[in-house]
Protein backbone atom coordinates (compact mmCIF):
# COMPACT_ATOMS: atom_id res chain seq x y z
CA UNK A 1 0.00 0.00 0.00
CA UNK A 2 1.28 3.43 -1.01
CA UNK A 3 2.65 5.81 1.95
CA UNK A 4 3.88 2.23 4.15
CA UNK A 5 7.58 3.05 4.07
CA UNK A 6 6.58 6.93 4.64
CA UNK A 7 4.58 5.88 7.30
CA UNK A 8 7.30 3.33 9.12
CA UNK A 9 10.02 6.34 9.14
CA UNK A 10 7.78 9.03 10.48
CA UNK A 11 6.38 6.90 13.32
CA UNK A 12 10.24 5.94 14.04
CA UNK A 13 11.04 9.28 14.29
CA UNK A 14 8.65 10.23 16.35
CA UNK A 15 9.34 7.26 18.74
CA UNK A 16 12.48 8.90 19.47
CA UNK A 17 10.47 11.76 20.80
CA UNK A 18 8.00 9.78 22.63
CA UNK A 19 10.81 8.38 25.28
CA UNK A 20 11.49 12.09 26.03
CA UNK A 21 10.29 13.40 29.12
CA UNK A 22 10.61 17.23 27.72
CA UNK A 23 11.94 18.43 24.39
CA UNK A 24 14.56 21.14 23.18
CA UNK A 25 14.32 22.49 19.77
CA UNK A 26 17.17 20.43 18.58
CA UNK A 27 15.50 17.49 19.81
CA UNK A 28 12.91 18.96 17.36
CA UNK A 29 14.59 19.64 14.56
CA UNK A 30 16.57 16.26 14.70
CA UNK A 31 13.38 14.88 14.24
CA UNK A 32 12.61 17.26 11.15
CA UNK A 33 15.62 15.67 9.79
CA UNK A 34 14.52 12.19 9.99
CA UNK A 35 10.84 13.68 8.13
CA UNK A 36 12.71 15.75 5.99
CA UNK A 37 14.68 12.20 4.78
CA UNK A 38 11.76 10.06 4.55
CA UNK A 39 9.70 12.90 2.63
CA UNK A 40 12.59 13.22 0.00
CA UNK A 41 12.52 9.25 0.04
CA UNK A 42 8.99 9.09 -0.88
CA UNK A 43 9.73 11.62 -3.63
CA UNK A 44 8.19 13.93 -2.34
CA UNK A 45 9.45 17.40 -4.34
CA UNK A 46 12.52 19.27 -2.47
CA UNK A 47 10.61 22.02 -2.77
CA UNK A 48 7.55 20.98 -0.75
CA UNK A 49 9.27 19.18 1.68
CA UNK A 50 12.34 22.09 2.56
CA UNK A 51 8.29 24.44 3.19
CA UNK A 52 7.22 21.87 5.47
CA UNK A 53 9.86 21.11 7.52
CA UNK A 54 10.11 24.77 8.31
CA UNK A 55 6.58 25.31 8.55
CA UNK A 56 6.57 22.65 10.93
CA UNK A 57 9.73 23.35 13.25
CA UNK A 58 8.70 27.14 13.30
CA UNK A 59 5.44 25.76 15.22
CA UNK A 60 6.76 23.05 17.22
CA UNK A 61 9.86 25.03 18.45
CA UNK A 62 7.26 27.19 20.11
CA UNK A 63 7.23 27.46 24.07
CA UNK A 64 3.20 26.42 23.81
CA UNK A 65 4.96 23.11 22.50
CA UNK A 66 8.06 22.70 24.37
CA UNK A 67 6.54 23.15 28.18
CA UNK A 68 3.35 21.30 27.48
CA UNK A 69 2.37 18.45 29.11
CA UNK A 70 3.20 15.72 26.63
CA UNK A 71 5.50 17.44 23.93
CA UNK A 72 6.61 14.56 21.30
CA UNK A 73 2.26 14.44 20.87
CA UNK A 74 2.13 18.28 20.56
CA UNK A 75 4.89 17.80 17.55
CA UNK A 76 2.84 15.16 15.74
CA UNK A 77 -0.60 16.74 16.18
CA UNK A 78 1.27 19.76 13.80
CA UNK A 79 2.59 17.42 11.72
CA UNK A 80 -0.89 15.75 11.03
CA UNK A 81 -2.26 19.37 10.55
CA UNK A 82 0.83 20.52 7.94
CA UNK A 83 0.57 17.15 6.19
CA UNK A 84 -3.36 17.64 5.53
CA UNK A 85 -2.76 21.26 4.78
CA UNK A 86 -0.53 19.99 1.90
CA UNK A 87 -2.73 17.97 0.42
CA UNK A 88 -5.86 20.11 0.03
CA UNK A 89 -6.93 20.55 3.67
CA UNK A 90 -10.42 19.22 3.00
CA UNK A 91 -12.19 17.10 0.43
CA UNK A 92 -13.27 18.68 -2.65
CA UNK A 93 -16.08 17.49 -4.36
CA UNK A 94 -17.09 17.01 -8.16
CA UNK A 95 -17.64 19.91 -9.81
CA UNK A 96 -21.54 20.04 -11.05
CA UNK A 97 -22.37 23.13 -13.41
CA UNK A 98 -25.51 24.78 -13.43
CA UNK A 99 -26.84 23.74 -16.85
CA UNK A 100 -27.71 20.34 -17.76
CA UNK A 101 -26.22 17.95 -18.88
CA UNK A 102 -22.92 18.93 -16.63
CA UNK A 103 -19.58 17.54 -18.52
CA UNK A 104 -16.61 16.15 -16.72
CA UNK A 105 -13.13 16.17 -19.16
CA UNK A 106 -10.74 13.33 -18.34
CA UNK A 107 -7.26 14.08 -19.19
CA UNK A 108 -3.85 12.58 -18.85
CA UNK A 109 -0.54 10.66 -20.50
CA UNK A 110 -1.51 7.07 -21.71
CA UNK A 111 -1.66 4.26 -19.18
CA UNK A 112 -2.68 6.50 -16.64
CA UNK A 113 -5.65 4.42 -16.26
CA UNK A 114 -8.16 7.51 -17.95
CA UNK A 115 -10.64 4.85 -19.09
CA UNK A 116 -11.48 2.34 -16.28
CA UNK A 117 -11.18 5.03 -13.70
CA UNK A 118 -13.55 7.49 -15.80
CA UNK A 119 -15.92 4.45 -15.96
CA UNK A 120 -15.39 4.06 -11.78
CA UNK A 121 -16.04 7.67 -11.62
CA UNK A 122 -19.43 7.64 -13.53
CA UNK A 123 -20.61 4.64 -11.11
CA UNK A 124 -19.43 6.45 -8.47
CA UNK A 125 -21.57 9.40 -9.52
CA UNK A 126 -24.44 6.97 -10.29
CA UNK A 127 -24.63 6.01 -6.63
CA UNK A 128 -25.01 9.30 -5.47
CA UNK A 129 -28.32 9.62 -7.35
CA UNK A 130 -26.38 11.13 -10.74
CA UNK A 131 -27.25 9.72 -14.60
CA UNK A 132 -23.91 9.38 -16.20
CA UNK A 133 -22.97 8.77 -19.73
CA UNK A 134 -19.43 7.93 -21.13
CA UNK A 135 -18.17 9.32 -24.17
CA UNK A 136 -15.75 7.58 -26.54
CA UNK A 137 -13.20 10.68 -27.31
CA UNK A 138 -10.09 8.75 -27.88
CA UNK A 139 -9.93 7.23 -31.83
CA UNK A 140 -5.94 6.70 -31.53
CA UNK A 141 -5.70 4.04 -28.85
CA UNK A 142 -6.03 0.58 -30.19
CA UNK A 143 -9.30 -0.87 -28.77
CA UNK A 144 -9.75 2.18 -26.46
CA UNK A 145 -13.66 2.87 -27.72
CA UNK A 146 -13.86 -1.16 -27.11
CA UNK A 147 -12.27 -0.86 -23.75
CA UNK A 148 -14.83 1.90 -22.70
CA UNK A 149 -18.22 0.12 -23.57
CA UNK A 150 -16.17 -3.20 -22.06
CA UNK A 151 -16.43 -1.20 -18.84
CA UNK A 152 -19.39 0.88 -19.45
CA UNK A 153 -21.38 -2.54 -19.80
CA UNK A 154 -20.01 -3.96 -16.73
CA UNK A 155 -21.56 -1.31 -14.90
CA UNK A 156 -24.55 -0.29 -16.93
CA UNK A 157 -23.18 2.47 -17.71
CA UNK A 158 -24.45 3.76 -21.33
CA UNK A 159 -21.73 4.34 -23.73
CA UNK A 160 -22.10 6.99 -26.84
CA UNK A 161 -19.39 6.85 -29.65
CA UNK A 162 -19.12 7.66 -33.64
CA UNK A 163 -16.13 5.67 -34.31
CA UNK A 164 -12.76 7.23 -35.59
CA UNK A 165 -14.41 10.52 -36.28
CA UNK A 166 -13.13 14.37 -35.11
CA UNK A 167 -12.82 13.83 -31.19
CA UNK A 168 -14.42 17.79 -30.66
CA UNK A 169 -17.52 16.55 -33.00
CA UNK A 170 -17.78 13.36 -30.61
CA UNK A 171 -17.77 15.69 -27.99
CA UNK A 172 -20.27 17.91 -29.22
CA UNK A 173 -22.80 14.85 -30.07
CA UNK A 174 -22.26 13.39 -26.58
CA UNK A 175 -24.17 16.17 -25.03
CA UNK A 176 -26.83 16.53 -27.59
CA UNK A 177 -27.54 12.90 -27.01
CA UNK A 178 -27.30 13.64 -23.28
CA UNK A 179 -29.49 16.13 -23.51
CA UNK A 180 -32.41 13.88 -25.50
CA UNK A 181 -31.93 11.02 -23.06
CA UNK A 182 -32.12 12.40 -19.82
CA UNK A 183 -28.24 11.83 -18.58
CA UNK A 184 -27.26 15.17 -16.33
CA UNK A 185 -23.52 14.13 -16.41
CA UNK A 186 -21.20 13.25 -19.38
CA UNK A 187 -17.81 11.90 -18.90
CA UNK A 188 -15.22 12.56 -21.58
CA UNK A 189 -13.07 9.77 -21.96
CA UNK A 190 -10.40 11.95 -23.60
CA UNK A 191 -7.13 10.63 -25.58
CA UNK A 192 -3.89 10.80 -23.93
CA UNK A 193 -0.07 10.23 -24.99
CA UNK A 194 2.96 8.94 -24.23
CA UNK A 195 4.09 12.00 -23.57
CA UNK A 196 2.96 15.81 -23.90
CA UNK A 197 2.63 17.11 -27.32
CA UNK A 198 1.27 20.20 -28.89
CA UNK A 199 -1.24 18.34 -31.13
CA UNK A 200 -2.85 16.51 -27.90
CA UNK A 201 -2.55 19.76 -26.57
CA UNK A 202 -4.54 21.65 -29.38
CA UNK A 203 -7.41 19.26 -29.22
CA UNK A 204 -8.26 18.72 -25.43
CA UNK A 205 -8.56 22.91 -26.08
CA UNK A 206 -10.30 22.46 -28.64
CA UNK A 207 -12.99 20.28 -27.09
CA UNK A 208 -12.74 22.73 -24.11
CA UNK A 209 -13.75 25.44 -26.30
CA UNK A 210 -16.91 23.37 -27.64
CA UNK A 211 -18.39 21.90 -24.66
CA UNK A 212 -17.28 24.21 -21.52
CA UNK A 213 -17.05 21.14 -19.26
CA UNK A 214 -17.39 22.32 -15.54
CA UNK A 215 -14.77 19.99 -14.60
CA UNK A 216 -11.45 19.07 -16.19
CA UNK A 217 -10.15 15.83 -14.35
CA UNK A 218 -6.38 15.06 -14.72
CA UNK A 219 -6.04 11.52 -14.58
CA UNK A 220 -2.25 10.78 -13.22
CA UNK A 221 -0.97 7.81 -12.41
CA UNK A 222 0.69 7.79 -8.70
CA UNK A 223 2.94 5.14 -9.45
CA UNK A 224 5.30 7.48 -11.72
CA UNK A 225 6.07 10.06 -8.57
CA UNK A 226 6.95 13.56 -9.64
CA UNK A 227 6.73 12.63 -13.07
CA UNK A 228 2.76 13.23 -12.19
CA UNK A 229 3.50 16.51 -10.83
CA UNK A 230 5.44 17.46 -14.20
CA UNK A 231 2.52 16.31 -16.08
CA UNK A 232 -0.64 18.00 -14.05
CA UNK A 233 1.68 21.27 -14.34
CA UNK A 234 2.01 20.94 -17.91
CA UNK A 235 -2.13 20.04 -18.17
CA UNK A 236 -2.80 22.59 -15.62
CA UNK A 237 -0.65 25.42 -18.28
CA UNK A 238 -2.50 24.40 -21.24
CA UNK A 239 -5.96 23.99 -20.10
CA UNK A 240 -6.51 25.03 -16.54
CA UNK A 241 -7.34 21.37 -14.71
CA UNK A 242 -9.77 21.77 -11.88
CA UNK A 243 -8.73 18.89 -9.86
CA UNK A 244 -6.88 15.32 -9.84
CA UNK A 245 -7.88 11.80 -9.52
CA UNK A 246 -4.77 9.39 -8.87
CA UNK A 247 -5.13 6.12 -9.29
CA UNK A 248 -3.13 2.81 -8.63
CA UNK A 249 -2.65 4.14 -4.75
CA UNK A 250 -3.16 0.69 -3.83
CA UNK A 251 0.58 -0.41 -5.63
CA UNK A 252 3.79 -0.12 -4.66
CA UNK A 253 3.95 4.20 -4.93
CA UNK A 254 6.20 5.58 -2.40
CA UNK A 255 3.04 8.33 -2.14
CA UNK A 256 4.80 11.62 -2.97
CA UNK A 257 2.88 12.17 -5.91
CA UNK A 258 -0.15 12.84 -3.27
CA UNK A 259 1.87 14.87 -0.82
CA UNK A 260 3.34 17.21 -4.17
CA UNK A 261 0.84 17.45 -6.70
CA UNK A 262 -1.78 20.16 -4.91
CA UNK A 263 1.18 21.95 -3.16
CA UNK A 264 3.03 22.38 -7.00
CA UNK A 265 -0.35 23.00 -8.87
CA UNK A 266 -2.73 24.64 -6.27
CA UNK A 267 -5.32 21.61 -7.92
CA UNK A 268 -7.00 19.42 -5.23
CA UNK A 269 -6.95 15.52 -5.43
CA UNK A 270 -10.82 14.75 -5.83
CA UNK A 271 -10.04 11.30 -6.08
CA UNK A 272 -8.22 8.19 -5.41
CA UNK A 273 -8.28 4.51 -7.03
CA UNK A 274 -7.95 1.98 -4.45
CA UNK A 275 -7.85 -1.16 -6.57
CA UNK A 276 -8.43 -2.90 -9.86
CA UNK A 277 -12.44 -3.97 -9.02
CA UNK A 278 -14.74 -1.54 -10.51
CA UNK A 279 -15.55 0.17 -7.43
CA UNK A 280 -12.21 0.68 -5.79
CA UNK A 281 -12.74 4.61 -6.00
CA UNK A 282 -12.47 7.06 -2.94
CA UNK A 283 -13.55 10.36 -2.66
CA UNK A 284 -10.14 11.76 -1.39
CA UNK A 285 -9.88 13.07 2.50
CA UNK A 286 -6.41 15.18 2.99
CA UNK A 287 -7.09 14.52 6.74
CA UNK A 288 -8.11 10.83 6.49
CA UNK A 289 -4.99 10.63 4.47
CA UNK A 290 -2.39 12.29 6.75
CA UNK A 291 -4.01 10.18 10.07
CA UNK A 292 -3.05 7.10 7.64
CA UNK A 293 0.45 7.85 7.15
CA UNK A 294 0.92 8.88 10.71
CA UNK A 295 -0.19 5.17 11.81
CA UNK A 296 -3.52 6.85 13.09
CA UNK A 297 -5.79 5.16 11.10
CA UNK A 298 -8.91 5.91 9.03
CA UNK A 299 -11.59 4.60 11.28
CA UNK A 300 -14.46 6.80 9.33
CA UNK A 301 -13.41 5.28 5.37
CA UNK A 302 -13.30 1.98 7.21
CA UNK A 303 -17.09 2.21 8.89
CA UNK A 304 -18.22 4.14 5.18
CA UNK A 305 -16.73 1.18 3.59
CA UNK A 306 -18.83 -1.39 6.10
CA UNK A 307 -22.14 0.86 5.33
CA UNK A 308 -21.68 0.33 1.51
CA UNK A 309 -21.01 -3.25 1.89
CA UNK A 310 -23.45 -4.20 4.08
CA UNK A 311 -27.02 -4.35 3.80
CA UNK A 312 -28.70 -2.88 7.00
CA UNK A 313 -31.82 -4.56 7.00
CA UNK A 314 -30.34 -8.09 6.90
CA UNK A 315 -27.34 -7.06 8.83
CA UNK A 316 -30.06 -6.21 11.77
CA UNK A 317 -31.72 -9.43 11.23
CA UNK A 318 -28.18 -11.45 10.90
CA UNK A 319 -27.74 -9.75 14.63
CA UNK A 320 -30.58 -11.02 15.79
CA UNK A 321 -30.35 -14.45 14.63
CA UNK A 322 -26.76 -14.04 16.56
CA UNK A 323 -28.11 -13.32 19.93
CA UNK A 324 -31.04 -15.84 19.46
CA UNK A 325 -28.69 -18.32 18.56
CA UNK A 326 -30.41 -19.11 15.21
CA UNK A 327 -27.71 -18.39 12.87
CA UNK A 328 -27.68 -20.99 9.81
CA UNK A 329 -25.11 -22.04 7.30
CA UNK A 330 -27.51 -19.83 5.21
CA UNK A 331 -26.73 -16.40 7.18
CA UNK A 332 -23.21 -17.50 7.19
CA UNK A 333 -23.27 -17.66 3.19
CA UNK A 334 -24.68 -14.05 3.05
CA UNK A 335 -22.68 -12.28 5.02
CA UNK A 336 -19.64 -13.85 3.45
CA UNK A 337 -20.96 -12.24 0.19
CA UNK A 338 -21.25 -9.00 1.96
CA UNK A 339 -17.78 -9.21 3.49
CA UNK A 340 -15.91 -9.80 0.31
CA UNK A 341 -17.65 -6.64 -1.23
CA UNK A 342 -15.22 -4.78 1.01
CA UNK A 343 -11.83 -5.84 -0.42
CA UNK A 344 -8.38 -6.92 0.60
CA UNK A 345 -8.00 -7.33 4.66
CA UNK A 346 -4.18 -4.94 4.72
CA UNK A 347 -6.07 -2.12 3.02
CA UNK A 348 -8.59 -2.40 5.92
CA UNK A 349 -6.26 -2.91 8.65
CA UNK A 350 -4.31 0.72 7.72
CA UNK A 351 -7.76 2.24 8.20
CA UNK A 352 -7.98 0.84 12.44
CA UNK A 353 -6.09 2.98 14.58
CA UNK A 354 -3.43 0.61 16.94
CA UNK A 355 -3.34 -2.05 14.19
CA UNK A 356 0.17 -2.84 12.60
CA UNK A 357 -0.68 -3.12 8.78
CA UNK A 358 3.13 -4.40 8.30
CA UNK A 359 2.20 -7.46 10.65
CA UNK A 360 -0.52 -8.38 8.07
CA UNK A 361 1.17 -7.51 5.14
CA UNK A 362 0.12 -9.28 2.29
CA UNK A 363 -3.25 -10.82 4.53
CA UNK A 364 -5.78 -10.98 2.11
CA UNK A 365 -9.79 -12.13 2.10
CA UNK A 366 -8.99 -15.93 0.59
CA UNK A 367 -11.35 -15.68 -2.00
CA UNK A 368 -10.46 -19.08 -3.33
CA UNK A 369 -11.25 -20.44 0.05
CA UNK A 370 -14.67 -18.47 0.54
CA UNK A 371 -15.69 -19.61 -2.82
CA UNK A 372 -15.08 -22.99 -1.89
CA UNK A 373 -16.80 -22.48 1.42
CA UNK A 374 -19.54 -21.08 -0.95
CA UNK A 375 -19.93 -24.63 -3.01
CA UNK A 376 -20.12 -26.60 -0.14
CA UNK A 377 -23.05 -24.32 1.69
CA UNK A 378 -24.71 -24.44 -1.86
CA UNK A 379 -23.82 -28.15 -2.26
CA UNK A 380 -26.38 -28.59 1.13
CA UNK A 381 -29.92 -29.36 0.91
CA UNK A 382 -31.95 -26.54 2.51
CA UNK A 383 -31.97 -28.66 6.05
CA UNK A 384 -28.47 -28.99 5.93
CA UNK A 385 -27.83 -25.71 6.13
CA UNK A 386 -30.40 -24.93 8.80
CA UNK A 387 -29.03 -27.72 11.25
CA UNK A 388 -25.25 -28.70 10.49
CA UNK A 389 -25.89 -31.49 13.06
CA UNK A 390 -27.10 -34.07 10.65
CA UNK A 391 -24.44 -34.20 8.60
CA UNK A 392 -23.47 -38.20 8.57
CA UNK A 393 -20.56 -39.83 6.39
CA UNK A 394 -22.88 -40.40 3.74
CA UNK A 395 -24.32 -36.44 3.22
CA UNK A 396 -20.82 -34.71 3.99
CA UNK A 397 -18.93 -37.67 1.08
CA UNK A 398 -22.65 -36.25 -1.53
CA UNK A 399 -21.77 -32.11 -0.40
CA UNK A 400 -18.01 -32.88 -1.13
CA UNK A 401 -18.76 -34.60 -4.50
CA UNK A 402 -21.29 -31.45 -5.55
CA UNK A 403 -19.16 -29.40 -4.67
CA UNK A 404 -15.51 -30.55 -6.16
CA UNK A 405 -14.28 -30.58 -2.67
CA UNK A 406 -12.79 -32.81 -0.43
CA UNK A 407 -15.03 -34.57 3.26
CA UNK A 408 -12.00 -32.63 5.00
CA UNK A 409 -13.56 -29.34 3.43
CA UNK A 410 -16.54 -29.69 4.51
CA UNK A 411 -15.74 -30.90 7.90
CA UNK A 412 -13.33 -27.74 8.05
CA UNK A 413 -16.42 -25.39 7.62
CA UNK A 414 -18.61 -26.91 9.63
CA UNK A 415 -16.27 -27.41 12.52
CA UNK A 416 -15.52 -23.39 11.87
CA UNK A 417 -19.42 -22.61 12.02
CA UNK A 418 -19.87 -24.70 15.37
CA UNK A 419 -16.81 -22.66 16.50
CA UNK A 420 -18.72 -19.33 15.78
CA UNK A 421 -21.93 -20.33 17.15
CA UNK A 422 -19.54 -21.25 20.41
CA UNK A 423 -18.10 -17.87 20.38
CA UNK A 424 -21.90 -16.13 19.96
CA UNK A 425 -22.96 -17.82 23.04
CA UNK A 426 -20.51 -16.34 25.33
CA UNK A 427 -21.05 -13.16 23.86
CA UNK A 428 -25.18 -13.47 24.56
CA UNK A 429 -26.52 -11.08 27.92
CA UNK A 430 -24.79 -8.79 29.52
CA UNK A 431 -21.12 -9.94 27.55
CA UNK A 432 -23.05 -8.81 24.02
CA UNK A 433 -24.41 -5.68 25.83
CA UNK A 434 -20.66 -5.17 27.15
CA UNK A 435 -19.43 -5.30 23.93
CA UNK A 436 -22.23 -3.45 22.27
CA UNK A 437 -21.16 -0.56 24.22
CA UNK A 438 -17.86 -0.47 24.08
CA UNK A 439 -17.94 -0.54 20.02
CA UNK A 440 -20.43 1.89 19.96
CA UNK A 441 -17.87 4.14 21.47
CA UNK A 442 -15.22 3.45 19.13
CA UNK A 443 -18.36 4.79 16.39
CA UNK A 444 -20.67 2.83 16.27
CA UNK A 445 -18.96 -0.61 15.00
CA UNK A 446 -19.83 -2.15 12.25
CA UNK A 447 -23.56 -3.19 10.53
CA UNK A 448 -24.08 -6.68 10.68
CA UNK A 449 -23.38 -7.50 14.68
CA UNK A 450 -25.56 -5.05 15.83
CA UNK A 451 -22.85 -2.30 16.78
CA UNK A 452 -19.66 -4.91 17.35
CA UNK A 453 -18.01 -6.19 14.69
CA UNK A 454 -18.55 -8.42 11.99
CA UNK A 455 -20.33 -11.73 12.72
CA UNK A 456 -18.68 -15.09 13.31
CA UNK A 457 -15.16 -12.99 12.67
CA UNK A 458 -13.99 -13.00 8.97
CA UNK A 459 -15.08 -16.36 6.99
CA UNK A 460 -12.81 -17.03 4.42
CA UNK A 461 -9.27 -16.69 5.53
Amino acid sequence: MAFESLSEKLNAAFKKLRGKGRLTPNDVKEAMREVRMALLEADVSYKVVKDFTKSVTEKAVGSDVLEALNPAQMVIKIVNQELCALMGGQNQKLSIGSKSPSVVMLVGLQGAGKTTNGAKLAAFMRRQGKRPLLAACDIYRPAAIKQLETVGAQLDIPVFQMGQTNPVDIAKAAVEHAKKHGNDLVFLDTAGRLHIDEQLMDELKNIKAAVEPAEILLVVDAMTGQDAVNAANAFDAALGITGVMLTKLDGDARGGAALSITAATGKPIKFIGVGEKLDAIEPFHPDRMASRILGMGDMLTLIEKAEQSFDEKKALEAAEKLRANRFTLSDYLEQMGQLKNMGDLESLVGMIPGLDAKALKGAKIDEKGMARQEAIILSMTPAERENPAILNSSRKKRIAAGSGTSVVDVNRLVKQFDAMQQMTKQLSGKNMKKLQKKMGKMGGGFPGFGGGGFPGGFPGF
